[in-house]
């Protein structure tokens, strides 16, 4: 069982139109990838990285990710959230992250 943070529970709006993203790497660590259209047509993106045990190791929401459909935002989380997961990229390298 996964243990959300703030971060999540700030984001989570189930009303909303959204797609998701559940991955179990090899090593167990589980990545959760969310994207959804907030209620002004936003395409939004929250990506959680947990432990095998269900900690939240990391967690960070995107408010916008101008000019990207859902489909295009899943897919470049996915690869951020898996390259977070194995290398531990910090979220201060990145544009876009809001907490």
């Amino acid at each position: 069982m996964r243990v959300r943070g703030d971060i999540f529970w700030k984001w989570a709006d189930p009303t909303l139109h959204h797609r998701t993203h559940d991955e179990t790497l090899d090593d167990g660590t589980h990545v959760d990838v969310q994207v959804r259209l907030s209620r002004t047509g936003q395409t939004q993106m929250f990506i959680g990285i947990y432990a095998p045990s269900g900690m939240a190791l990391h967690e960070e929401a995107f408010d916008s990710r101008p000019g990207e459909s859902m489909t295009r935002a899943l897919a470049w989380g996915v690869g951020l959230a898996r390259r977070i997961a194995t290398e531990g990229v910090p979220a201060a390298g990145r544009l876009a992250a809001s907490k």
